[in-house]
């Protein structure tokens, strides 16, 4: 007992930090591990795997996070901790009779018991996300007009046209009438998790809460914004909550709290960006995240399991037991063919996920489209930026955009509706987001009427926040029951399987007409798991195929309402397929779900592209019959299994961990976000002539067929070959005229080459094509090629980011990410050549992105997974 007593006081200690401690990855390697307080002591276990105890993983009670000092020898072998552990774990699993070894196979097997759950920590850099009948203001003031009323000094006010709109009044989030009711956010506070805030900011200081605000990337108390482009959180920020006074302009909710969570400027591990979705939970009541994986139309990703359990873990204990609301942006990858289906933070049940609309009240092209989009909100586009805070002590920036500003700007409304409200739910907030959200531009063709007569569109969501009727329906809301769900029987087709190897077997053929498989829901189903409305529907599914992009899922309900689940992506070339990814749509919400619910999958029939459907399961989300037998949902250790395991077995796990690096928030975000025309009159997934598709052994004959994406690749027409002769011979000759210059090409090199022997050249007068590769010492550059054909090269850029304002979305080392971060403005650092950013460079014309993404060959991997790091960075300088 003696000996267990500096232990429990230690956990004592730990438990009560206010802050976490330091990390130190490049001397050490760092776990989670789950204690489940049977079998072996916490002190046992500490000392069989040869750990030290660090602390608490955040919010997470029992989960712990350990540590042991990696040698540099050790680096690329088998990590010892991971190792030790399997060895347990095979020898608790033994038969061995009475022995010598018998004390060694007691103590294994009641460690195993103790820890179901260890786990490495991986480094990881999130990726910031920067830029009907009519919406009806509840007044008709003007700007000038609003500032005489609420005494708005600030100088910039007149220009934020997203609080009140003088050219468009329609369009705009509707605040004033709410300010006159009395609330501007007074007691709410919203957490930024984000790269810093600028709490020294003369419009944020009033409102910086330190107390919920921690440095996760450096692990420092204040989130203090270092680097040159971490500007982005205190842009967010000054949305929010910047102060009425005679600085820039002012916040939706100008009298709340914003507290800073800085994780984006530096590699991260799931146990800190856990414990940051967490951080401040009880008195945090948003948490305003514009970041996830790239939105470069080539990865599929979600949050791992740690940081799947933070976020239920707010959503269960957070504002006591309200839940923590959590406000993903969409993404700013759609001129790239990026959906937000493809995102395991934006398609969560858990998010509030919020797309853009500019001020004329169109889609801007940058704006993702998916059904789990809820809401919109207004941001940068038709030549109109958001006007709001920026890093430094006054300064203020008017460039800001993309999704990243639609999603602070619907924070600041719910903190305006919890001043209002404060009992509401983490639920009633997403009910009043369905109610109240009013349609926008009724004529545009991607509006569906649902099952309950709403309109839903895969662009707009539900529609537009209006704040004033937002809140005005809060103060009168009826509270919703409990959650309930039903997970339904997993379908697997023709035997499909998928392993812990992460291999694919069996599955039923993709034919050229897709394929149709069915679930049926009962009315007893319901009555069994207390279940009463429906809201959010997931659809997992597994499908192997050499390209991922090419396939296509919906889904149809019993009422005949489709939900485009994921379209195709051209940039995607990934051949891992689908193992056991979750689609999510809130289109059926409200939705009588009893019937038949029928999933379609298609691919492009492309040759040499082809896959298998292997199985698929449903989740129901909704409301409960009995609130008294409601239960609270748990996250499952393993969820990628086909069929599922009954009884999941622990995770075989990796090596020592690595680091890895996500691009900045605004990596995709186009240079003319602000400038680019919206638009109002294109679908999200066009389609194509329908044909009846092949039917499964539980497919029916009177499905609808499913519509396949026309095929927008490079040689879109070449399946018409044969049969378009005048596409042939144009073809050909084309081909001809490129042979010819080609050899005209390479002959004026050839001779300029001999010239250039018999030729005294001076230092400045040396040409790239003299000298045989890149001024870099690389090999040599493909400008020459170009400029014979009169086009201009990437080459030319100062770095690799100029090609990205000219519209290519170029990748490094397949990863999708780019070495500089595109930082948003490049001219707070002194002399840099300017990069992508949230603003357009004044001094050159706006273009809108043309130029198709760069894609990989068919086949190729690219990230995948729900929770695999899609980005590695350098262990090195990481702490």
């Amino acid at each position: 007992m003696l000996v267990l007593w500096p232990l429990f006081s230690f956990l004592c200690a730990v438990s009560a930090s206010s802050h976490p401690k330091q990390r130190s990855y490049d001397t050490h390697n760092y776990y989670v591990l789950h204690y489940t307080g049977s079998g072996a002591s916490l002190a046992e276990v500490l000392h069989a795997l040869d750990v030290e105890l660090v602390e608490q993983a955040g919010q997470l009670q029992d989960h712990w996070l350990v540590r042991k000092e990696t040698l540099l020898v050790s680096r690329d072998t088998q990590d010892s901790v991971i190792s030790t552990y399997n060895s347990f774990r095979t020898l608790a699993d033994s038969t061995l009779p009475l022995s010598p070894r018998s004390q060694d196979v007691d103590l294994a097997r009641r460690v195993i018991s103790a820890v179901d759950y260890i786990e490495p920590q991986i480094l990881r850099r999130r990726v910031k996300r920067a830029p009907p009948p009519p919406v009806q203001p509840s007044h008709t003031m003007s700007s000038a007009e609003v500032a005489v009323k609420f005494d708005i000094q600030d100088p910039m006010f007149r220009n934020q046209w997203h609080l009140v709109n003088d050219e468009f009044p329609e369009h705009m989030m509707n605040v004033t009438g709410v300010w006159d009711m009395g609330f501007k956010g007074k007691g709410v506070i919203s957490s930024l998790v984000d790269d810093g805030l600028d709490y020294e900011s003369d419009d944020l200081s009033q409102n910086f809460d330190a107390d919920n605000s921690y440095d996760f990337n450096d692990h420092q108390a204040l989130p203090t914004p270092k680097n040159f482009d971490d500007h982005h959180g205190t842009r967010c920020a000054g949305q929010i909550a910047a102060q009425k006074n005679d600085v820039c302009g002012v916040g939706i909710a100008y009298e709340s709290k914003v507290a800073g969570v800085r994780i984006l400027s530096g590699p991260i591990s799931d146990v800190d960006e856990a414990a940051a979705l967490n951080y401040g939970f009880q008195n945090v009541s948003i948490y305003s995240c514009s970041w996830g994986p790239p939105d470069n139309g080539m990865s599929m990703e979600g949050p791992n399991y740690l940081v799947k359990k933070a976020v239920l873990n707010g959503i269960n204990n957070g504002r006591g037991g309200k839940g923590s609301i959590f406000v993903f942006a969409s993404g700013n990858g759609a001129a790239h063919g990026d959906q937000c289906n493809f995102d395991g933070y934006t398609n969560s049940i858990y998010s509030v996920t919020v797309s853009s609309v500019d001020y004329k009240g169109l889609h801007p092209y940058y704006s993702e489209m998916c059904a789990a989009n809820m809401i919109v909100a207004y941001s940068s586009g038709s030549g109109k930026h958001i006007v709001t805070t920026d890093k430094g002590k006054s300064s203020c920036t008017s460039t800001h955009g993309g999704t990243s500003a639609a999603a602070p700007n619907a924070v600041g409304v719910f903190a305006l509706a919890l001043e209002a409200r404060p009992d509401l739910t983490w639920r009633d907030v997403q009910y009043l987001c369905v109610e109240t959200a009013e349609m926008i531009n009724p004529d545009d063709p991607d509006w569906d009427t649902t099952a309950t007569g709403r309109k839903y569109s895969y662009k707009y969501g539900f529609g537009v926040l209006n704040a004033y009727k937002y809140v005005k329906a809060a103060q009168t809301w009826k509270l919703v029951k409990p959650q309930a769900w039903l997970e339904t029987q997993t379908v697997q087709l023709s035997n499909g399987t998928f392993g812990p190897n992460k291999k694919f077997y069996g599955g039923e053929p993709i034919p050229a007409d897709g394929i149709e498989s069915k679930i049926t829901i009962t009315k007893e189903m319901l009555e069994e798991n207390n279940f009463e409305a429906l809201e959010h529907i997931n659809i997992k599914v597994w499908i192997n195929h050499t390209t991922r992009g090419d396939v296509e899922v919906e889904v149809v309900s019993p009422k005949g309402i489709k939900s485009m689940l994921g379209g195709a992506r051209p940039a995607d070339r990934d051949g891992s397929g689908y193992p056991g990814w979750i689609f999510m749509s809130v289109k059926h919400w409200g939705e009588d779900p009893v019937g038949d619910w029928t999933i379609k999958v298609k691919d492009q029939n492309k040759p040499g592209s082809n896959g298998t459907f292997l199985g698929w399961n449903m989740m129901l989300w909704g409301s409960t019959i009995d609130p008294a037998k409601a239960k609270k949902y748990q996250v499952p250790l393993v969820d990628d299994l086909l069929p599922p395991a009954p009884a999941p077995p622990r995770p075989v796990l990796g090596t020592a961990s690595t680091t890895a690096v996500h691009p900045k928030p605004t990596e995709n975000l186009p240079p003319d976000h602000g400038e680019a025309p919206g638009e109002n009159t294109m679908p999200a997934f066009p389609t194509a002539p329908t044909s009846t598709p092949s039917l499964t052994a539980t497919s029916s004959p009177s499905s609808t067929a499913i519509s396949g994406t026309p095929d927008v690749g490079w040689f879109s027409d070449m399946s018409n070959l044969v049969t378009n002769q005048k596409w042939f011979f144009g073809a050909l000759g084309a081909v001809s005229v490129f042979g010819i210059g080609m050899a005209a090409f390479f002959w004026r090199r050839k001779m300029a080459s001999r010239n250039a022997q018999y030729t005294s050249l001076n230092d400045n007068e040396m040409g790239m094509a003299a000298m045989g590769g890149s001024v870099s010492g690389g090999p040599r550059t493909t400008r020459e090629l170009y400029d014979a054909f009169g086009e201009v090269s990437d080459d030319d850029s100062d770095d690799e980011t100029t090609a990205l304002n000219q519209g290519n979305s170029r990748v490094t080392g397949g990863l999708g990410f780019h070495s500089g971060f595109l930082d948003d403005d490049p001219s707070t650092a002194a002399g840099m050549t300017p990069k992508y950013q949230d603003e357009p460079d004044e001094n050159e014309p706006s273009q809108r992105l043309t130029v198709e993404p760069s894609i990989p060959e068919e086949g190729t991997s690219s990230p995948t997974g729900s929770g695999g790091s899609w980005e590695h960075a350098s262990r090195e300088g990481s702490a």
